[in-house]
C-alpha cells in the first residue's frame, strides 16, 4: 500500500494504518524536492502526484492513499480516472460536514492552495448547512512542521489563531500536517474548541476498500520510504513527532501515541 504526500502530512494516517493493520507493507512517497505543495500551482501538484502514483503502481501497491488535502482537492478525480478500478485511490478532504453537524461556529485552517480551491468552496456550500465558515489560510505552517521547526510553527499558529473569529469553536484542520501540532493549536484557541481531523477516518476507509476491517496483531510488514523518486529513510525532522519516531522503529504504532495529540478535544473527519 502506498501513501503519497509532499512531506509529513502522511505520518498520522500511516500511524493509524500501522496500528490497525501492522502486517501491511507500506510504501511512503514524500517529495522533499517539490515541497511544500500547499503553495504550488495545480499543474505542479498534479504532476508530482501522478509521478509518485505511477512509481507506487510499478512497485505493486494494492492501493494509493493520498493523505494530503491539497493533492486531493487538486487532482484526486484525475488520479482515480487513471488508476481505478484496478488500484483503489483514497483521498482526504477537510471535515466540514462533521464540524457542521455539531451546530457550532466553524473555521477551516488549511494551506493557501486548499483555502482558495473551488473544491473547498463546494464542500462548504454542500455541507456547512448555511452556516458561515471562516477560511483561515496558514502560510508557513506545513513547512515549519516538515522542518521540525517548533518556533516557526508557533508563529504560524499564533498568526492563524489571531485571524480565527472568536465564535468559531469548531476548527477543521484542513491540512494533514496540522494534527502533528494539535496540542499547540489547541493552546492558541479558546478553551472548549473542538478540532476535526482525518487520519483515522482515512485509514479505516482504506482498510474497508481493501476488505481488511478487522484489527490485526500479526507480524510486522515493511515500511519503505521514497524521497522524490529516491529510496531513503524518513527525514530526521519526522523524529520531532511521537508518531514519526514510532514509524522509524518499524513496529506497531500504539494507539496512545495516535490519540495523545487530541486528549483535550475530540477529532473526526470524512475520507473519500
Amino acid at each position: 500500500m502506498a501513501l503519497i504526500d509532499s512531506g509529513f502530512g502522511l505520518l498520522s494516517t500511516t500511524g493509524w494504518l500501522r496500528h490497525l493493520a501492522p502486517e501491511l507493507d507500506l510504501l511512503l512517497l514524500l517529495d522533499p524536492d517539490g515541497a511544500p505543495w500547499g503553495s504550488r500551482t495545480a499543474s505542479f501538484v498534479t504532476d508530482r502526484l501522478f509521478t509518485a502514483a505511477q512509481l507506487a503502481v510499478q512497485r505493486g501497491a494494492e492501493a494509493i492513499v493520498v493523505p494530503c488535502n491539497t493533492a486531493t482537492v487538486t487532482a484526486i478525480d484525475a488520479l482515480r480516472e487513471r488508476f481505478e478500478p484496478r488500484v483503489p485511490v483514497i483521498g482526504t478532504v477537510p471535515a466540514v460536514k462533521s464540524a457542521a453537524a455539531t451546530g457550532q461556529g466553524i473555521a477551516v485552517w488549511a494551506t493557501v492552495r486548499t483555502t482558495s480551491s473551488d473544491y473547498q468552496d463546494r464542500l462548504i456550500a454542500d455541507y456547512a448547512n448555511g452556516r458561515p465558515v471562516a477560511r483561515v489560510a496558514c502560510p508557513g505552517l506545513a513547512e515549519a512542521i516538515d522542518h521540525g521547526d517548533m518556533a516557526a510553527a508557533a508563529e504560524a499558529i499564533a498568526d492563524a489563531a489571531e485571524r480565527t473569529p472568536q465564535n468559531c469553536d469548531s476548527v477543521v484542520l484542513g491540512c494533514t500536517h496540522y494534527p502533528l501540532v494539535a496540542p499547540e493549536i489547541l493552546q492558541s484557541l479558546p478553551a472548549g474548541t473542538t478540532l476535526y481531523d482525518s487520519a483515522e477516518a482515512v485509514a479505516r476507509q482504506t482498510l474497508r476498500r481493501l476488505d481488511r476491517t478487522r484489527e490485526s496483531h500479526s507480524t510486522m510488514g515493511s515500511i519503505d520510504v521514497v524521497l522524490s523518486g529516491r529510496c531513503g529513510n524518513l527525514p530526521a525532522g519526522a523524529h520531532a513527532y511521537p508518531v514519526g519516531r514510532a514509524l522509524a522503529a518499524v513496529g506497531r504504532v500504539p494507539r496512545e501515541i495516535l490519540i495523545s495529540a487530541v486528549t483535550r478535544s475530540p477529532m473526526a473527519a470524512p475520507a473519500i
